[in-house]
């Protein structure tokens, strides 16, 4: 027996051309909806997954944002080559 396609994977191309803010919004709003029980069980479990989806992407930017950061920061430690009191 094959395994039927997920409607949502094309939607996932979405997901990945989203700010880090329009994803958040939208996750909110998921869980806002499925807390409130105004829709239906299998509605819920495809709206839950999306969510996940939602968040693992706010996770993957947050991720490079904080590398970029580091990046980006000097090293405080003394003597190290970055470090511009000892003219690097």
């Amino acid at each position: 027996m094959s395994k039927p396609s997920k409607p949502s994977e094309p939607a996932d191309a979405d997901i990945a051309a989203m700010t880090f803010e329009q994803a958040a919004e939208e996750a909110e709003a998921i869980s806002d909806r499925i807390e409130s029980g105004e829709i239906g069980l299998e509605e819920t479990l495809a709206q839950y997954e999306r969510s996940m989806k939602l968040i693992a992407h706010c996770r993957r930017i947050l991720e490079r944002s904080e590398q970029r950061i580091s990046e980006l920061t000097p090293d405080e430690t003394p003597g190290n080559a970055r470090d511009p009191e000892n003219g690097a």
